[in-house]
């Protein structure tokens, strides 16, 4: 299969392919949407372990006296909550209070021999030569260093409540320890170094790891070998759906504020610290808002897609953002922006499907929750 000239390949492309990956188009990359089919990968990860190659996000290494400081002034959320061996999940905002894109920030402490502190952050693929050039733009002229580290390597993706078990086999050590949102260097034997943090994106324990592209492969292997199940970008978008986990682009972009993407535990406004766009959740805050993101849940068979008309007593008052069938509650589900007179838990609104107004109610995410 010739690659599209305008489309980038991961290392573990040939090693998805010959497990049966179907590929297609996204964010730039050829990428798996499925190998053994979707129901089959989402209920995988809800039951044992699945694996995905998400080596088309981008992740960048931030090092210098003060990178904590200045990466602040990017943020809303207070980064002085975190510690060394600890991460956290937050929005890059621009002036207007619209989020640039979401990003995990992995605070790896103050290395002693080069008198720095490292940051390591992740972010999405489609977004990530423009935050990269964004960020380079405000961090350099502060002296801080922002190199890719991913380089030609991978990320993989090892999510399930057998992921630990496979793990700590792989390693040979108890990972007990590492909480949610933890994260350490790992020596997996006969496939190589590893930088692990307990983090996903399908709301199950789970681990996201950072090899070289041999070692990527290798541990891709060695899972298969396993029995751990391949799975695709169709199952991860499932999954994370019934998280409540937002899609970048989809359930939030640079028109809409943390605050109306329903982030608002993102925003830390009590520090003191200044950050771009500020003065406008300030706003938002004091003035309160016109529209919020919330759960759906439909009745019957009907399943929501982005785009679709939200109605209350017969009138548009929102937009399905993101919205699928749940395989493990059997509903159609979705994530909404509405006006805020209808975004109260419990409210009974419909969904425009094919012309026919499809019964939904306004509940409480995540839709699932292990």
């Amino acid at each position: 299969m010739a690659a599209s000239p305008s489309l980038q390949r991961t290392p573990l492309f040939d090693a998805a392919r010959d497990a049966g990956g179907r590929m297609v188009p996204f964010a730039g990359w050829e990428m798996a949407v499925q190998f053994s089919g979707l129901i089959d990968e989402h209920q995988a990860v809800r039951s044992k372990c699945g694996l995905f190659d998400i080596s088309h996000m981008g992740v960048l290494r931030l090092r210098g006296a003060n990178v904590k400081d200045t990466m602040q002034g990017l943020v809303p959320s207070d980064l002085f909550r975190i510690g060394p061996g600890e991460a956290c999940y937050s929005v890059l905002l621009n002036a207007e209070g619209g989020i640039r894109d979401d990003l995990i920030i992995y605070d790896r402490g103050w290395l002693e021999s080069e008198q720095v502190h490292e940051l390591v952050l992740v972010i999405n693929a489609a977004c990530a030569e423009s935050d990269t050039a964004w960020m380079r733009s405000q961090l350099e002229p502060a002296g801080i260093e922002l190199i890719d580290l991913k380089g030609s390597g991978t990320l993989l993706a090892l999510q399930g409540p057998e992921a630990a078990q496979h793990l700590e086999e792989l390693a040979g050590c108890s990972l007990a320890g590492l909480p949610r949102f933890g994260h350490r260097e790992l020596t997996l034997p006969e496939i190589g170094e590893a930088f692990v943090g307990r983090t996903g994106y399908t709301g199950e324990d789970g681990f996201e790891l950072l090899l070289s592209a041999e070692a990527g492969q290798r541990f891709w292997r060695t899972c298969l070998e396993r029995g751990v199940k391949p799975c695709g970008l169709g199952a991860r978008d499932t999954l994370r759906l019934e998280a409540g986990m937002h899609l970048y682009g989809s359930d939030m972009d640079a028109s809409t504020s943390p605050l109306e993407a329903s982030l608002g535990w993102l925003v830390h406004l009590e520090m003191p610290k200044d950050f771009i766009g500020r003065e406008v959740l300030e706003q938002q805050t004091a003035t309160g808002l016109k529209r919020r993101l919330v759960g759906l849940k439909l009745q019957g068979r009907a399943i929501p897609r982005h785009g679709y008309p939200v109605l209350q007593d017969g009138q548009v008052v929102g937009t399905i953002t993101s919205g699928t069938w749940s395989p493990s509650l059997q509903a159609g589900i979705a994530l909404a922006s509405v006006a805020t007179g209808a975004a109260k838990l419990g409210t009974g609104l419909a969904v425009e499907i094919r012309g026919k107004a499809e019964a939904a109610e306004v509940v409480k995410r995540p839709f699932y929750r292990r």
